[in-house]
């Protein structure tokens, strides 16, 4: 590469980096992370899990896991003395709790992800609120959600910050 190629470059790179500078800094955040550990939703989601409904899934589904534990340490214990019919058996025994459990657990997380979804619907106003405010105070010039980043070093996500401030709004 030549000489004159590669101070080209660097001056480039300086004016661009200075460019950048200009247009402010670059932030990430994770927006359902922000609102779902606000205080108002931590209330939430214990009101969640202290209703009849959730506390009786959530009842049969440690019986159903308790009970799939002892027939899969038992179903180890016997499968070297069982006869093939006895193996077959005690597999469709085995997929079966498995089936319960998970129908169990779908529900215990849709009770949870249907209060989610109803706060990130309610708080939308407040966190637009909250961004524009943190978008003015810091100089960002560039907010991404995090899931659409690669890689980004903690300090660069105001998760945490978004997070404190609508805790403080309510």
């Amino acid at each position: 590469m030549s000489k004159f190629l590669k101070v080209t470059l660097a001056a480039m790179a300086f004016t661009l980096s200075g460019a950048a500078m200009a247009q402010g800094k670059i932030a990430v955040v994770n927006l359902q992370e922000a609102i779902l550990q606000t205080d108002v939703a931590q209330q939430r989601i214990n009101d969640v899990r202290n209703s009849d409904d959730y506390k009786a899934d959530k009842a049969e589904f440690d019986k159903l896991k308790s009970e799939f534990d002892e027939l899969v340490k038992s179903f180890q214990k016997d499968a070297a003395v069982m006869s093939q019919e006895q193996q077959v058996a005690a597999r469709q025994k085995l997929a079966s709790k498995q089936s319960d459990l998970e129908h169990v657990s779908g529900k215990l997380q849709q009770a949870e992800q249907a209060a989610g979804q109803a706060l990130l619907q309610e708080l939308s106003p407040k966190v637009q609120e909250v961004l524009r405010d943190l978008i003015s105070t810091e100089g960002i010039g560039l907010l991404m959600p995090r899931a659409s980043v690669i890689h980004a070093d903690p300090g660069y996500s105001i998760t945490a910050k978004v997070t404190d401030k609508l805790n403080q709004s309510n």
